[in-house]
């Protein structure tokens, strides 16, 4: 019931978030040239879902905490507390518990979130949900694009059902959504697909050590959405080397 608002915490620049969350008041910054209220403010009562958690600042992660203890905010600008009452939803890739025991991610903060978790395999180990998918993205896109594309071929379906997909379901509506834009048939078959690498069962194994290298390197920064930065952290090398 109420309100249901969801950010993507990873997509947002830290102070963005923080005037995205709180609001503001008229004037508390460059270019606040008018008050407004933050979605803590505009879900209250409802859902608040915070995609990608793990990827906010310390600071955030202080300052969060300190909403879901005390249940008022204060929008940037102002000194007048607000009551606010929301229930949280969030979501991460990152291996928080890991991230905890490292020091990246505070341990309050986990556990006030980590009340009920609900763990959600990757698509590569529920190969069963697949057809499904497919099948509803093709209904979507085919109504978006004012296409009737229907159908996908049997050699097309085992195709999707061998892909690894790094990027799970979002990588595969993606698929599908290229597929029927390019398509110029009612049946998408594998050559629908030519844009899909091998999964890493498929790929030839490397003969060399720079071979080797070169695959790693690929597939960190596959996990890493091609974020340089992010990836040369967890290759533990200076971001121009990679």
């Amino acid at each position: 019931n109420g309100p249901f608002i969801a950010i993507n915490c990873g997509a947002i620049p830290d102070t963005l978030l923080e005037s995205e969350l709180f609001g503001h008041q008229k004037g508390a910054f460059t270019g606040a040239i008018h008050g407004r209220k933050g979605f803590f403010e505009v879900v209250s009562g409802g859902t608040l879902f915070l995609d990608e958690i793990g990827e906010i600042s310390p600071k955030m992660q202080v300052d969060l905490l300190r909403v879901l203890e005390e249940k008022k905010i204060t929008r940037i600008g102002d000194r007048q507390p607000i009551d606010v009452d929301f229930r949280l939803i969030s979501a991460t890739r990152q291996d928080l518990e890991k991230q905890v025991a490292e020091g990246t991610f505070r341990e309050d903060f986990f556990y006030r979130v980590n009340v009920i978790m609900i763990t959600v395999p990757p698509l590569r180990q529920r190969k069963t949900d697949i057809p499904p998918l497919v099948q509803h993205f093709l209904d979507k896109y085919s109504r978006e694009t004012v296409k009737q594309v229907d159908h996908v071929d049997r050699k097309a379906m085992k195709l999707l059902k061998d892909y690894d997909w790094p990027g799970n379901v979002r990588e595969l509506e993606n698929a599908i959504e290229r597929a029927v834009v390019l398509s110029k048939s009612r049946t998408l078959g594998s050559d629908s697909f030519f844009f899909l690498r091998p999964s890493s069962t498929q790929i030839e194994k490397p003969r060399s050590l720079r071979e080797m290298e070169k695959n790693y390197i690929r597939q960190i920064l596959d996990d890493c959405q091609w974020n340089v930065t992010k990836a040369s952290k967890v290759l533990d090398i200076n971001r121009v080397t990679l």
